[in-house]
């Protein structure tokens, strides 16, 4: 009797195991499998490389800016000869970040790219925050904004204030010398 029940939880468990796995692909997934691949760069940039003067910013603002921990960075160059892979590699980036548990925050289109800024996690908190940009010139690349108890609305009033800061850019070298 004891050896059927412990067959029946085994097999439970493991069907239980086997249901909750999720067979796609996830972003960190995608970033692990090509960060060492011909084509991609990736890169994890330090959130010091953006010296905000933050006597200058609002509440909001530096509670955003201290939520966040880390970037990591992967991007794919274009060439003449990898065209193919490209359009395979951008179908596959595309699809992961069309799954629901990303939450869209802004898309819009540059004159050399197009961008999307993604969220995962609810309105109170994220988890991630992704930014997706893809241009037919030069590639694409994926940002991910990883931090704790980032809020959405606190993320976009830190967007001004990272537009008009100060940035070591020797930090982006090796990712600006990749793309030219």
């Amino acid at each position: 009797m004891n050896s059927s029940i412990k067959t029946t939880l085994f097999s439970l468990l493991a069907l239980i195991m086997l249901v909750s796995c999720n067979n796609g692909e996830s972003l960190q997934t995608y970033f692990v499998d090509h960060q060492e691949t011909p084509d991609f760069i990736s890169a994890d940039i330090p959130t010091t490389i953006v010296e905000l003067d933050e006597t200058s910013l609002t509440e909001e603002q530096k509670e955003a800016y201290k939520s966040v921990k880390r970037l990591n960075f992967l991007g794919f160059k274009i060439t003449d000869s990898n065209q193919d892979v490209y359009i395979q590699e951008l179908a596959k980036v595309k699809s992961i970040l069309s799954n629901k548990k990303y939450i869209e925050l802004i898309e819009f289109n540059d004159k050399a790219a197009k961008i999307v800024v993604k969220y995962i996690g609810d309105d109170d908190a994220a988890d991630e925050f992704i930014v997706f940009s893809s241009s037919k010139d030069m590639g694409f690349g994926v940002v991910r904004v990883l931090g704790n108890n980032m809020r959405p609305e606190k993320m976009a009033t830190l967007i001004s204030a990272v537009q008009n800061s100060d940035f070591d850019t020797s930090q982006f070298q090796d990712i600006a010398n990749f793309f030219n």
